[in-house]
């Protein structure tokens, strides 16, 4: 049976996904018991789902230690690892308070700044993203190509935020209800809310060093992230209509071989020894060009097929293992999402 705590409909979910943390769990769950207590000591209670990404050491053996004198502490263990992404997207699933909060589990966010995030979206807005103005990280492999990406994707995507990567930000609940996260879509969140019209705003938050661990980011990460712009990008202006995206490129390129051809006939006549089709490099050319725009084409719609096969299915993008503090049952009057089970420990596999 679950814990009194369990049972409590929060008003406040922290999401924290955790990958490889044993050395980091004890401070969290110290930093996290005085951002609770903060908290629900100003009308906020809240609950804070911890998701194990298929962690190979003894992060979850730490969690569950933690959680057995925790009753708001909720973990979720998963079959392997997912990645970040799959890992926030199972506990934005079972989040039932009005405002979810995620964050890093390597205390580099600070669970203290929460309140602060809550107190804007109160204002009136919808997501609230945190900004990490003095980061405490390298700056040729993190804060440069962070930089550079979130510029791009200010430009991309028309939502201007300093700081998309940071993983600390506010949302209402609703928010997050009609996004379905794929890749390392996570921290794009902001831009799918701004497009049905949620007001988003930025704030800056306090960034800690690392201090135990080790990271798991790389710029193998943002060239990923940039990808999924271009997905992002693609399924906003041109989803419902990919002929107008494919179908125009179509048409230039068949503009273009047709003065090609116009070119070439004319030097034909002109200068029977100058024959355009010899040279090597506008071969090439066309050839590069056109073998791109397939490869490019094929995998948009490629992105299409996975959307399809997964929501049209029902499909999961993670498995679950282990679930401890589930909450109960309760009634649709005393809660406003249906909890998932009717235990506090759930096993599969």
């Amino acid at each position: 049976m679950a814990s009194d705590g369990a049972r409590t409909s929060p008003q406040v979910s922290i999401v924290i996904p955790c990958f490889n943390e044993q050395e980091t769990i004890p401070r969290l769950c110290t930093a996290l018991d005085a951002a609770v207590a903060t908290l629900t000591a100003a009308g906020r209670p809240t609950e804070v789902i911890v998701v194990d990404d298929g962690s190979r050491d003894r992060t979850f053996e730490a969690l569950k230690s933690a959680a057995a004198a925790r009753p708001w502490l909720r973990l979720v263990r998963l079959r392997r690892n997912f990645g970040q992404t799959a890992a926030m997207s199972a506990g934005f699933e079972r989040a039932r308070g009005a405002y979810v909060v995620p964050m890093d589990a390597d205390l580099q966010n600070d669970p203290a700044d929460i309140p602060m995030l809550l107190g804007r979206l109160e204002d009136g807005f919808d997501v609230v993203s945190g900004w990490r103005q003095d980061r405490q990280d390298r700056a040729l492999t993190r804060r440069l190509p962070s930089r550079m990406g979130n510029w791009i994707i200010s430009k991309v995507g028309g939502v201007p935020l300093h700081d998309t990567g940071c993983t600390l930000k506010a949302y209402r609940r609703e928010v997050l209800e009609a996004v379905r996260l794929y890749g390392e879509m996570h921290r794009l969140i902001p831009i799918y809310a701004q497009w049905t019209g949620a007001r988003v705003t930025e704030m800056v938050v306090r960034h800690h060093p690392r201090t135990e661990g080790k990271s798991k980011y790389g710029l193998g990460r943002t060239m990923k992230v940039l990808l999924d712009l271009i997905t992002v990008k693609f399924l906003k202006d041109y989803s419902t209509k990919p002929l107008y995206l494919f179908g125009g490129w179509g048409l230039l390129l068949c503009s273009l071989g047709v003065a090609s051809g116009v070119v070439t006939l004319v030097e034909k006549f002109v200068n029977p020894a100058n024959y355009a089709h010899r040279n090597p490099l506008l071969l090439l050319a066309v050839t590069l060009f056109i073998v791109g725009m397939q490869l490019i084409g094929m995998g948009l719609l490629a992105e299409i097929q996975v959307r399809t096969y997964h929501e049209t299915q029902n499909k999961s993008i993670y498995l679950v293992a282990e679930e401890i503090n589930t909450p109960c049952v309760e009634s649709s009057e005393s809660s406003p999402v249906t909890p998932l089970s009717s235990t506090s420990v759930r096993s599969i596999g």
